[in-house]
Parts: structure tokens; C-alpha cells; sequence
């Protein structure tokens, strides 16, 4: 029964000072409030220690053994610091990692719950409130093997002290491994190609790359197509694009580019495109090796990606057309010539050729280049039509 309310310590001195006299103890407990157990714990107290000894003591336990050994809670919070961005399932992943890694005989303390890595980092200061209300993605989708389809954007430009830094990003959509992250000066087409030239030298030609619509990776037109995606289709890359005004098409690039923006770009300071690569380059090692994903349970990107069996050609490969197309080379105002008349496709196919494909419609043609139908060309009108 607890004591009444007026001053604990008044109230438990007090009963003990009466029960040391010719009171009743069991009196007095009625009149207290509290039982004989209680009393005589307090009279215990009193004469072994004086009122110092009535104080409450700490209900602590002497030993905890289910708590948290002081090896991991130091090695947790100092990979927390290093990685400010990673939570507890994170940290504890790795950490299951690193611990594999050591010897047999090394092995240490085993880890506890990710709610226990949570709580440590809470009592460290080291949890950062989530925004209320804050978007959590509905479904992920991701193609069945690697390199079936890569991500590709740039990020956000930012400035440096000595121009404006555009970094371009490459993902592949089934592992998450980043293929190309490079400070670029500009956002050309000659500067994607010649990145993109060195990933396809050592990983390999994926099936697919989805982009966006601006350049240098889509155009106005209906087509659609740039110098860009032509050379991509030469090797037989195909090229789609996401939605119009749509990010969340490209939603592992989109998040990919939160996570380099957390862990490298914010309120730091660069010199130039030279010094932002050599920050993008240990976070890259760091994000493909080393960081768990929650999307891949808690694997590695690495542990998911395989390099591409389809090399990187030292020549660009010749069109196939089938033997009744009617193929035409596309000349320098983007025009082809066929049945007397001139046609116009696309400028940015100057130099290429293209196959006219007839329909079922009398009269009527796809205009085909590699795999891709383009336009259709109507003999009966005198129009190309996208």
C-alpha cells in the first residue's frame, strides 16, 4: 500500500520514531497506511544507516544480462557517426557483416534487435525526428535480372567555386548498383556518351535505359529521338523515357539521388567538378560494397549485380532491315526520297538509314529505324505522321 501524500520522507520518519517507542507497530500501520512488511523494512533502514538510509534506493538491477554489451553499443554509435544517414537495421546489418568477416575465435557479442540499435542511437542524440506525414513509397517494382534495365539522369546542379557542378547518375533498376557517378561540367550529349562509354567498356550493355524527356536524353518532337538515343539504338540499347512531369518513374534514380545528396552534397563546400569526384568516389564504393539496402533485404548492391554478357562493341554494329523493307538513308535535313517525293524524319538521323515497312493499308508505310517504328508515311495524303 503506498504511503499517503504529504512528505515521504516526514512520513516514514516518523512512523519509525513511534514504533521505537511503546507503540503498537500494527496500530500503527492502520493509522500509516501501510503494512507491517513495510514498517519494519524502514525501522531495518533507520538502524542500520540513521535517515540518510531512508532515502528511496535505485531500482536498478545489480546485473542486466540481457543488455546490450558496451563493445557493440561503441562500435554501433561509431558507424552511426560515419554514416549519420543509416538507421538501425542499417547499422546492425553491416555491423553482421563486419562480424562474419573476423575470425572464428574473434568473434564477439551477439547483436541485438534492431528496436535495441534504435533506442541506443535515441539515447546517444543521435535519431533525427522524421518530417511528420512523410511520404512512404506504395509498391517497388524492379526488373527480374541485372542489366535488363539501367536508370539513367542527372541530379540537381550545384555550384562550385568555380563553375556548376551536374552529377549523372547510372542505376541498375533489379540490384541498385550505381554504374556512373561523375561530376560533370555540363550536361551535353558528347559528355553522357563518353561516360557512358567507359561503363559499357567494364560492365557491359544493358537491354534497356530509361531517361527522361529533357535533353540530352529526350527530344520536343514526337519521335522523340536525339543523337543521343540514336547512338544508344545503334547498339542496340533501347531507350524508353518515364512520364512527362512523372519523377517517380524513375524512382530508384529519384531516391538514389536523396541518399547522395545526405550523405555528400549538403552544406559542403566544393573547389570544383575535380574535388566533388574524389567525395563521389568513396561514397560509391561505400553505397555498391558496403551499404545495406532495405529494398534488397539488407543486401549489397554488389551482392545482386552481375556484370552484362554483352560487351561493348569496338565498331558500331550495321542495321538489319528485312528483305522487303524499302531502306533509305536519311540525308542532311533530316529527309529521305521515296516514290519521287521527299519526306522529312528526323535531323538527328543524318547519315543513317532507315527501313520503310508497308501495312496492311494500301498506301501506307512505318518508317523503321533498328527496331523502333518512328513515324508513318502515307502515300495517299503526303504526310509523315509520328
Amino acid at each position: 500500500m503506498a504511503w499517503k501524500e504529504v512528505s515521504t520522507m516526514t512520513q516514514r520518519l516518523e512512523l519509525v520514531q513511534l514504533a521505537m517507542g511503546e507503540i503498537n507497530v500494527s496500530e500503527l500501520c492502520r493509522r500509516f497506511g501501510v503494512s507491517r512488511q513495510t514498517a519494519y523494512k524502514w525501522m531495518g533502514r533507520f538502524k542500520a544507516g540513521g535517515v540518510a538510509a531512508m532515502a528511496d534506493r535505485s531500482r536498478r538491477p545489480h546485473r542486466s544480462p540481457g543488455r546490450t554489451a558496451k563493445g557493440v553499443e561503441a562500435r554501433a554509435v561509431a558507424l552511426r557517426h560515419k554514416h549519420p544517414t543509416w538507421g538501425g537495421r542499417k547499422i546492425r546489418a553491416r555491423l553482421e557483416t563486419l562480424a562474419e568477416a573476423k575470425p572464428a575465435d574473434s568473434a564477439g557479442a551477439a547483436l541485438p534487435a534492431v528496436s535495441t540499435f534504435t533506442d541506443i542511437f535515441r539515447r546517444h542524440g543521435l535519431i533525427v525526428q522524421a518530417a511528420p506525414g512523410a511520404i512512404k513509397p506504395f509498391v517497388r517494382f524492379e526488373r527480374e535480372h541485372p542489366n535488363e534495365l539501367w536508370q539513367m539522369d542527372f541530379k540537381g546542379h550545384f555550384a562550385t567555386n568555380t563553375g556548376r557542378c551536374h552529377p549523372l547518375t547510372v542505376l541498375d533498376d533489379h540490384s541498385r548498383f550505381n554504374l556512373v557517378l561523375s561530376a560533370c561540367a555540363d550536361e551535353k550529349t558528347q559528355t553522357v556518351k563518353e561516360k557512358l562509354i567507359a561503363a559499357f567498356r567494364k560492365y557491359g550493355l544493358p537491354v534497356c535505359i530509361l531517361c527522361d524527356n529533357g535533353p540530352p536524353f529526350g527530344g520536343k518532337s514526337d519521335h522523340g529521338l536525339t543523337p543521343l538515343s540514336v547512338w544508344l539504338m545503334r547498339l542496340g540499347v533501347h531507350v524508353t523515357h518515364g512520364r512527362p512531369y512523372h519523377p517517380q518513374t524513375q524512382g530508384k534514380e529519384e531516391r538514389f539521388h536523396r541518399t547522395l545528396k545526405a550523405d555528400v552534397i549538403s552544406g559542403q563546400a566544393f573547389n570544383s567538378v575535380i574535388h566533388v569526384q574524389r567525395r563521389f568516389d568513396p561514397f560509391r564504393r561505400e553505397y555498391n560494397f558496403h551499404r545495406p539496402h532495405e529494398a534488397l533485404a539488407m543486401q549489397t548492391p554488389s551482392q545482386r549485380w552481375r556484370p552484362s554478357p554483352r560487351s561493348f562493341p569496338a565498331m558500331l554494329p550495321s542495321i538489319e532491315y528485312d528483305s522487303g523493307d524499302h531502306v533509305r538513308k536519311v540525308q542532311a535535313n533530316g529527309e529521305i526520297s521515296f516514290q519521287g517525293h521527299n519526306w522529312k524524319v528526323a535531323d538527328c538521323l543524318f547519315g543513317e538509314s532507315v527501313a520503310l515497312r508497308a501495312t496492311t493499308t494500301d498506301g501506307c508505310y512505318e518508317v523503321r529505324f533498328c527496331s523502333k517504328t518512328i513515324a508513318h508515311l502515307d502515300l495517299r495524303t503526303n504526310r509523315v505522321r509520328s
